[in-house]
């Protein structure tokens, strides 16, 4: 496979997959179809919400993603208000590739915040796409209470909390 490495091929090479993506399956109370969505959760305003949205929409336009051509975008609210973005980096070595998630936090973390209040996901699915198991972990980390938000070009989003992604999760508190 030979690639081209202009960033606007490889952005130009990312697919939308669909709904022939594979889902994870969740509890119904965290999928929300058109129906009412939890009203400010954790204190995040609607307006907070749709700037995360579309900041992690935008952040998935930078992804490097030649083999997958699947981009996903991030974007984490601190609790001091600051907005830190993430897209996902493949590597030829696979096990080198970095989510969008953990691409978000580092950055907020390589910037000093590290009080994470919420977390969206943008994937190019007709259904929402959960972080991975690696994600859930570091996003574990910095709160067991950060409220993640999947949504993606379809009309379903998953709004839940790392608590219920990743229940009796390990994490800094088994340490002490």
């Amino acid at each position: 496979m030979e690639l081209d490495n202009s960033s606007s091929s490889l952005r130009q090479g990312c697919v939308d997959a669909g709904s022939n993506g594979k889902q994870l399956s969740f509890a119904r109370s965290m999928i929300f179809m058109n129906g009412p969505k939890p009203t400010n959760p954790d204190g995040i305003s609607a307006a907070q919400t749709q700037e995360l949205i579309t900041r992690a929409r935008e952040a998935s336009t930078k992804a490097y993603c030649p083999y997958s051509r699947f981009c996903v975008g991030a974007a984490l609210l601190t609790t001091s208000g600051e907005i830190y973005t993430g897209c996902n980096v493949e590597n030829a070595s696979y096990g080198l590739t970095i989510c969008a998630e953990r691409n978000a936090i580092f950055h907020a973390v390589a910037e000093g915040n590290t009080n994470i209040k919420a977390l969206v996901i943008y994937t190019p699915t007709e259904r929402p796409t959960a972080p991975c198991g690696a994600c859930r972990q570091v996003i574990n980390e910095f709160g067991p209470n950060v409220r993640v938000i999947c949504v993606c070009n379809g009309s379903e989003e998953i709004n839940t909390t790392v608590t219920d992604l990743l229940p009796d999760a390990f994490g800094p508190n088994n340490l002490d």
